[in-house]
């Protein structure tokens, strides 16, 4: 939005044209962002703790956790709110990507916070029926799907780009709207999956939208992207204002955030997030990067998905807990062990997503 003021001021005084790189846009993204959860976040959380909008805790969890009861939820209100407002104010609005990474938070923002009501109106840890909520980000993520297939002017902005491979594209047609879909899905739940403890979901969050923000900027510029074998894709350089909203919504959350916690994002905040990591790597054309960058998202879902089917199968568990954080608490990791120590995972995992940019 800023944009197009830098661009008309910039008639009067060229020194505004500083306004319309990237990387200035970027940086003043990040701090935007930054600055508005600062703002907001203590004011959002004093409303939270006043209105008794609190954390339910269910009831075969660590016992220590109950001791979180009553910690105010649904801190991803101010965290979105970061993340649109300084994406909207630093963003070139006529770059249709920017358009599509924010319906797709939005909507699974919107998503979440009926889950986190239900919950709060029940008055425990179950909010609306699995079903509901599936289908709705079905519902989003088709939508989302169909719109960026649609729209694609490129065959690269529709095909599959395999990492460590210089020549290995899959041309998806049709199927890419389906591939869209699991991708969108998956990742917005698997991320709903890790936030269960103490920061321990927005930290990967922030050091993932950073790796594919590197991701998004090559791949806007003609030059890198040739040199580095990757898609060009003209407008996806704009997406590394959106990711930088992210990364500094997500630090200025998790002040709030690291533990002992003082409010937790809820599924406003977590399904969102997902999401947006989601749709982002799909307009890079970096889904497999995103895999490997998220590890840690990705174990903690595959933990779930064991434990149910080993319990159905043979009425046996094989982690003491599901998701995977769980097993390490119970096995009597402190919370901050098991947080820190997932985050230095989630470090290495985004090095060797950014090292797939040379080894091909």
């Amino acid at each position: 939005m800023l944009v197009y003021l830098f661009e008309y001021l910039e008639q009067f005084n060229s020194s505004f044209n500083m306004f319309g790189y990237l990387t200035l846009r970027s940086i003043l993204g990040v701090l935007t962002a930054l600055i508005i959860c600062f703002i907001t976040g203590p004011v959002m959380i004093k409303r939270l703790t006043d209105h008794s909008i609190k954390q339910t805790i269910r009831d075969n969890g660590p016992q220590t956790h109950h001791l979180k009861a009553g910690t105010p939820t649904m801190g991803g209100v101010f965290l979105l709110l970061g993340v649109l407002v300084s994406t909207l104010l630093w963003g070139d609005l006529s770059n249709r990507y920017i358009w599509i990474v924010c319906f797709v938070t939005f909507f699974y923002g919107a998503i979440g916070a009926f889950d986190d009501v239900k919950k709060l109106l029940k008055g425990n840890s179950a909010g609306i029926s699995a079903k509901l909520k599936f289908t709705l980000q079905s519902v989003v993520g088709l939508i989302t799907a169909w719109w960026i297939f649609e729209t694609a002017q490129l065959p690269a902005e529709t095909s599959l780009y395999v990492p460590f491979f210089k020549d290995v594209v899959l041309q998806l047609g049709p199927w890419f709207i389906l591939a869209v879909y699991f991708v969108i899905v998956g990742s917005s739940n698997a991320v709903n999956l890790t936030d269960g403890l103490d920061g321990l979901a927005i930290m990967p969050t922030v050091m993932v939208a950073g790796g594919l923000g590197v991701f998004a900027y090559l791949s806007g510029h003609s030059e890198f992207s040739e040199y580095l074998a990757i898609p060009y894709l003209p407008l996806a350089g704009e997406l590394v204002i959106f990711c930088a909203a992210i990364m500094g919504a997500g630090l200025g959350f998790l002040w709030f955030n690291a533990y002992p916690a003082q409010v937790f994002m809820g599924d406003v905040g977590a399904l969102s997030l997902g999401a947006a990591l989601g749709v982002v790597a799909i307009l890079v054309r970096q889904e497999i990067v995103l895999v490997i960058m998220g590890g840690v998202f990705v174990v903690e879902t595959m933990s779930v998905m064991m434990q149910v089917t080993s319990y159905k199968l043979t009425g046996k568990r094989i982690f003491k807990m599901a998701p995977l954080h769980h097993h390490f608490e119970l096995r009597g990791w402190p919370e901050p062990r098991v947080i820190v120590r997932f985050w230095i995972i989630t470090i290495i995992l985004v090095l060797i997503g950014l090292s797939t940019l040379k080894i091909r």
